[in-house]
């Protein structure tokens, strides 16, 4: 049996959870994503369910890192903090930037504008996600709203998740033109 840390904080960090799966059952059912598309967005889904599920601020990579590697990474790296939020921002980018763009080029964009088409949403999707957390804080308790965001005393939080959303779109977009091209084989495409 899996038992959570703060059983209490789960609805609220399984509210995206449960609006992606319907969207991933909604897509899959009128193909709109490749299998590579997909893939990234269940990679990217599970990964928020492992943050979910210890909340951000203590899922135990540490832990993890200890048995299987014998050495603490936070330890090695220097860390006083818990970056696995940090990490699923940096996967937001490079994961989400596939999907989006194919879907772009699918509806009948040229490369180059669903290249840039899709940078724009991922990173007004970061925006929005670190708007959502910031309303969140202010409307909860202090200690709820910390258990939510995973801030951890950290005042450029927001915009360090952003950067490392935006990394991870400029880490991916050099492959995007031959994955979009890979993923849309035999698939439908409108003309612009």
């Amino acid at each position: 049996m899996i038992r959570s840390r703060f059983p209490e904080q789960q609805s609220l960090q399984h509210v995206p959870t449960i609006m992606a799966i319907l969207g991933l059952v909604m897509a899959a059912n009128k193909d709109w994503l490749s299998p590579v598309s997909f893939a990234c967005l269940i990679g990217f889904l599970w990964l928020h369910l492992l943050g979910a599920r210890y909340l951000y601020s203590y899922v135990p990579y540490d832990d993890w890192s200890l048995q299987l590697l014998g050495f603490s990474l936070s330890d090695q790296m220097g860390w006083q903090r818990n970056h696995y939020e940090r990490l699923v921002h940096f996967c937001f980018g490079a994961l989400c930037l596939v999907p989006v763009c194919e879907i772009a080029y699918r509806r009948g964009k040229n490369l180059r504008m669903a290249i840039l088409l899709c940078f724009c949403v991922v990173m007004a999707a970061s925006a929005l996600y670190e708007i959502f957390e910031w309303l969140i804080s202010i409307c909860m308790a202090p200690r709820n709203a910390e258990y939510y965001n995973g801030q951890q005393g950290d005042f450029w939080d927001a915009q360090k998740d952003m950067v490392l959303a935006l990394a991870g779109c400029l880490l991916v977009i050099p492959l995007t033109p031959w994955l979009c091209r890979r993923c849309s084989d035999g698939l439908p495409r409108r003309n612009a």
